[in-house]
């Protein structure tokens, strides 16, 4: 992107362990855009953060900030905002101290201190706690002590390392809507470290999804959901059923066909004859059965789990394909996903996601 806010450049992290971290990373952010970096456990993820931060320096490649080269540069020149897992406040200040550390640091006057530091308490809605010690605050609101101490000094970039971790589920569904609305209000570029999809898909505008230190994929969250360009982003992101199968060629058309039977087939395959179908479990319809030569799979119910306003079903087709599906709780399809029960499950060909094997 020509007007990249952010800029990585074959960005490259070796710690000698026989497997770069991160390995020649290319990835632009826009300027306001947020920003996942998604990814499971040793990924490079949180390595990556650290280099933009300056608290990791790269073997290799180059970091860019508005135009301007960073690579080399302190964290300190740096003006970024940084949250991490752990909150990381000083426990012996109060709120107010610990938001207004870093502009005074920075020598801002005393009367600048105050008022930037009521603004950041305000923008976080935490008015009125300036004068509580951290061991005060819930865990959502030490959270939020944190972003304000981040985003008081004014940064160009806000980088948020794995924020919500730390917090219970309720808290987590609270604080990504709080995170969210602050960035939208404040207008900042943002990078967000996260291994959790539902995090990552709800939060974010694009996801760059990471596997043992390259760049998978980067989207924006439908893009890497509905169209993922690699079988690992399809695994990754939301859950997905794997079905094996091969390509059957018949009359100058080419179909795919598992465990005996033909299956719903995109308009575009792939070379190869070995494959690997992915499905979604929410567009598969359970039917009582299939006609001859419908596209589709055969098999038995094996289990049903309540999820709240669905059940997910698990229908067993054969060793390379156990499918699942999600049905509405008291449907017509719910009625069908009985263990033990034979059903027939379909879905629109243009859903199957395809790769060769």
């Amino acid at each position: 992107m020509a007007d990249a806010h952010i800029a990585l450049r074959a960005l490259s992290r070796d710690y000698g362990t026989g497997r770069p971290a991160v390995d020649a990373l290319d990835l632009d952010i826009e300027q306001g855009e947020f920003v996942g970096l998604l990814g499971p456990s040793g990924c490079g993820k949180t390595t990556t953060l650290r280099m933009i931060a300056g608290l990791v320096q790269p073997t290799a490649g180059a970091i860019f900030l508005g135009g301007r080269e960073i690579t080399r540069e302190p964290a300190w020149r740096r003006n970024l905002g940084l949250v991490f897992q752990s909150y990381a406040l000083f426990p012996h200040m109060t709120v107010a101290q610990n938001v207004a550390f870093g502009l005074r640091l920075r020598k801002v006057p005393r009367a600048e201190v105050e008022r930037r530091v009521a603004e950041a308490l305000r923008l976080v809605r935490l008015e009125g706690y300036g004068d509580r010690r951290p061991r005060e605050l819930s865990g959502g609101q030490q959270q939020r002590v944190a972003i304000a101490r981040a985003l008081v000094i004014e940064p160009d970039v806000l980088l948020l390392d794995e924020p919500l971790s730390n917090l219970d589920a309720r808290l987590r569904d609270e604080m990504r809507v709080e995170i969210r609305e602050i960035q939208q209000k404040v207008g900042i570029t943002t990078i967000f470290v996260t291994h959790d999809q539902q995090e990552a898909l709800t939060l974010c505008d694009r996801i760059a999804v990471m596997r043992d230190g390259r760049l998978e994929q980067a989207g924006t969250p439908a893009e890497v959901y509905n169209r993922p360009a690699t079988a690992f982003v399809a695994g990754f992101v939301g859950r997905i059923s794997t079905i094996g199968c091969e390509v059957e060629e018949r009359a100058g058309t080419r179909r795919l066909v598992a465990a005996g039977r033909p299956i719903p087939t995109p308009a575009v395959l792939p070379a190869g004859r070995a494959m690997s179908a992915m499905v979604r479990p929410h567009v598969v319809e359970l039917r009582p059965g299939l006609a001859d030569g419908e596209p589709g799979l055969v098999g038995t119910v094996k289990r049903r789990t309540f999820v709240g306003n669905l059940i997910e079903v698990e229908v067993d087709c054969g060793p390379e394909a156990r499918v699942l599906v999600e049905v509405r709780p008291g449907s017509d399809q719910d009625r069908l996903a009985v263990p033990g029960a034979a059903v027939g499950l379909v879905w629109p060909a243009e859903r199957t996601i395809v790769f060769p094997i």
